[in-house]
């Protein structure tokens, strides 16, 4: 199954959002086995290097652990997956914020917007 990619973010970054979010989501779970740089090559239709970046930069992240001669490993340091999954919440509130502020709402319009639609009136 090839990836469909944004350019405007480099590829291994997005591979790498994209194996946090299954984390985040426990599909995959502290201890689990990433497939090898090679197999996620192939899953992903990128380039071995792209994937080898990928796990590189996790693994400076401290999500994934290398074991020499065993492969790559979900980290099993709760807190740290804790921290992952706080840090991806504030980027998503973020971005969601500055998206609204362009449309020039303010702080009350988010808020009661937010309200209107988790009770289920989503009509304007």
């Amino acid at each position: 199954m090839v990836e469909e990619f944004q350019a405007s973010k480099p590829i291994y970054m997005q591979i790498a959002d994209k194996i946090n979010q299954q984390i985040i989501r426990g599909e995959l779970l502290p201890g689990n086995k990433l497939p090898s740089v090679r197999e996620m090559a192939v899953q992903s239709g990128v380039n071995p290097n792209t994937i080898q970046r990928t796990y590189s930069e996790l693994e400076r992240m401290e999500i994934v652990e290398t074991r020499r001669g065993q492969g790559t490993f979900v980290t099993e340091n709760e807190g740290m997956l804790h921290q992952l999954k706080l840090r991806m919440q504030m980027d998503i509130i973020e971005s969601f914020v500055k998206n609204m502020k362009e449309l020039g709402l303010t702080e009350e319009d988010m808020v009661s917007g937010l309200k209107r639609y988790f009770i289920g009136k989503r009509e304007i």
